[in-house]
């Protein structure tokens, strides 16, 4: 994993470009890791408002956004400057961060007390400052909330030109009593999960200078992917609802017509609008100048996937600087599902982006994948090196709805019949994947006689002939077998909370270190569902809108099914479903389609490591034969509903 600039090698060469070199006893060693040698207590804790050159809320007057920053003391009162961590969120007065819901406090005059999270706590002491951004629109700050617009990624950029002397900032919300950043040196790394992620992902998207790095975790890439899938809806509500759900009381008052222009820019058509393209950063990752560490859970049901999935390798393409790490978990930090080793890679990462430090975690392997609960491999480069694009072919089967999956097409005319019911949703459907239901078809590999590995994204395509005028798609990818795997669909995602507390950094009277400590959630299933994805058959054309359907005509379309990194063990076997509405993941459409898939023009391509020599050898047993199908098979409980807030409160 080459990651770019090494600060300290960069400055030595510099300086002994000038100097004798002295004797090799008396070097100095290069340092590698931040110390905690300054104090927390007596930092410095003060509050600035930056010009952000907008007039968002049409006042006449350019928003100010509210900048909370602490920083330690004696590097300033030295004549040393110091990096950034930054977090500009939406949430600080609304929901809260974190496991445990933190908000920003303030004593009586403003100044503040309490930074949600750990990053203060234990990175100040360390010789950072920490920055806590109130996006426009929220807590203190001027403007509207526009949910991943303009306003939200330049509100924050502006930030960073501040940080690097390109921007104007004030004491006051309405003063002219300049702030001076002569305290940094500019260099900054965004981090945040969710909607914090994203808006990290966004200005990472602008290319500006001084952000080095980024640390997205959860976080979205492109705002249509999160409401919408191939013009499927994924939600009963639009942007305009989480927008008024975090603004301020004050400016949900006076945002009324930003509020209208996003109900505007949004229809729930499902149409890809130049609303939803000012929002995509996916298109921009040629852009990022900044190292960029991403987090996600795979099975998080939340921010789905396909984010991080489409993010990588638009930035893989680009040849920008990576880290990841994927868990097994759904919408969680992973400072809630592997707290220790996440604070100390942390804190290497910071330490050798932002202090220069050449500490080893650019030649480490560039992933870290969760297998089980609590058990992890790494991986040098992800997806790993032989993973190729690998088609499988779906077949009718001796049952209705219960085909075949292998590299043999099935014959011209062969078809499968479903009806979308609204009522089922994949784990309905892979629970019975071995009979016939009238709401799905599935196909099933042979059992396997070795390991095979899913890295990346999949696709499949069909071809589908609908009974109605509007029709909805479902495709998922399943692993068949008994397995105890992290309870994603349950409260805490895949965690459950403790009690007890540990203590990350150092504290103060309002603002404490210590957090709940966490364990894995787990359940014991016979299946688990790897990979999914969503459309509206009627985005067969384009991806940018959607047409009616003409009943009895054919049409073909291919679904992004999510990114994951999944092992189908030895003795298990790998499905495809098909069916119509995915409940509570997706809403169904205005009609109940019956739904005539053609086999022959119907197939799936999976990022298979070793391709198809490794799917070959994986399925060269005998034809699985389930001679009494269990009446249901065991498998994690219904998604949770849940309204459309990206990270809120966790």
């Amino acid at each position: 994993m080459p990651i770019r600039r090494t600060l300290v090698a960069a400055s030595l060469a510099a300086l002994l470009g000038g100097l004798t070199v002295p004797a090799v006893a008396d070097a100095v060693p290069a340092p590698r890791e931040s110390k905690p040698v300054y104090s927390y207590d007596g930092a410095i804790r003060e509050s600035v408002w930056v010009d952000t050159r907008l007039d968002g809320d049409g006042d006449g007057r350019t928003d100010r956004v509210a900048v909370d920053i602490v920083r330690p003391g004696e590097p300033a009162r030295q004549g040393r400057k110091i990096p950034v961590i930054m977090d500009a969120s939406p949430y600080y007065s609304c929901c809260g961060r974190g496991n445990e819901s933190q908000k920003k406090t303030y004593d009586a005059s403003g100044r503040p007390v309490q930074f949600p999270l750990y990053y203060d706590n234990y990175f100040v002491p360390r010789g950072y400052a920490f920055v806590a951004v109130d996006l426009a629109g929220t807590n203190r700050s001027d403007g509207c909330v526009d949910v991943g617009g303009r306003s939200d990624v330049l509100s924050a950029k502006a930030v960073v030109d501040w940080l690097n002397g390109r921007g104007r900032a004030y004491t006051t919300r309405t003063g002219s009593d300049r702030a001076g950043a002569g305290w940094t040196n500019g260099r900054t790394g965004m981090i945040g999960k969710s909607y914090d992620g994203t808006v990290a992902n966004g200005v990472a998207a602008t290319g500006v200078e001084g952000l080095e790095t980024i640390v997205p975790i959860g976080a979205i890439s492109s705002w249509y992917d999160y409401y919408f899938a191939k013009g499927a809806p994924l939600y009963d509500s639009g942007p305009e609802w989480l927008s008024d759900y975090v603004e301020s009381p004050e400016a949900r008052a006076r945002c009324a017509a930003v509020q209208q222009r996003i109900v505007e820019g949004a229809p729930r058509t499902g149409d890809l609008t130049r609303f939803w393209a000012e929002r995509d950063h996916v298109p921009d990752a040629d852009d990022v100048k900044a190292s960029v560490f991403v987090v996600h859970g795979m099975q998080d049901l939340n921010v789905r996937t396909k984010h991080f999935g489409q993010w990588w390798d638009a930035l893989a393409k680009n040849g920008v600087d990576r880290k990841i790490w994927l868990s097994q978990t759904g919408h969680v930090d992973p400072f809630d599902f592997r707290r220790g080793d996440w604070v100390k890679t942390l804190h290497r990462w910071f330490d050798h982006e932002l202090l220069g430090y050449d500490n080893g975690i650019d030649r480490e392997p560039m992933a870290d994948v969760e297998r089980a609960p609590d058990r992890w491999t790494t991986d040098r480069v992800w997806p790993p090196s032989g993973t190729r694009a690998t088609t499988l072919r779906p077949a009718k089967g001796a049952l209705p709805g219960v085909g075949t999956l292998s590299t043999r097409p099935a014959p011209a005319g062969a078809t499968e019949t479903f009806t979308d019911d609204p009522r089922n949703g994949e784990l309905d459907w892979a629970a019975s994947i071995d009979r016939s239901t009238p709401d799905k078809a599935g196909f099933t590999t042979r059992t396997l006689t070795k390991d095979l590995r899913l890295s990346g994204s999949s696709r499949v395509t069909l071809t589908a002939t609908p009974t109605t005028p509007t029709a909805h798609l479902s495709a998922v990818l399943v692993d068949l077998g008994p397995d105890t795997i992290r309870d994603y669909t349950a409260s805490g995602e895949g965690i459950t909370t403790l009690p007890e507390r540990t203590c990350w950094g150092a504290s103060t009277g309002g603002d404490s270190s210590c957090f709940k400590e966490t364990k894995a959630r787990t359940k014991a299933v016979d299946f688990q569902v790897v990979s999914r994805g969503w459309a509206d058959l009627g985005n067969y054309a384009s991806d940018l809108k959607g047409r009616p359907l003409t009943p009895g005509k054919a049409y073909t379309i291919t679904l992004d099914l999510h990114a994951t990194d999944h092992v189908v063990p030895e003795g298990h076997r790998l499905a495809l479903i098909v069916g119509g509405t995915d409940q509570g993941l997706i809403d169904p459409p205005a009609d109940r389609p019956t739904l005539t898939v053609d086999l022959s023009r119907t197939f799936a391509k999976l990022p298979l490591v070793g391709g198809p020599k490794a799917l070959a050898a994986a399925t060269a047993g005998p034809p699985t034969t389930v001679l009494a199908p269990p009446a249901r098979l065991r498998g994690v409980s219904e998604p949770r509903a849940f309204r459309p807030i990206p990270g809120a409160g966790h």
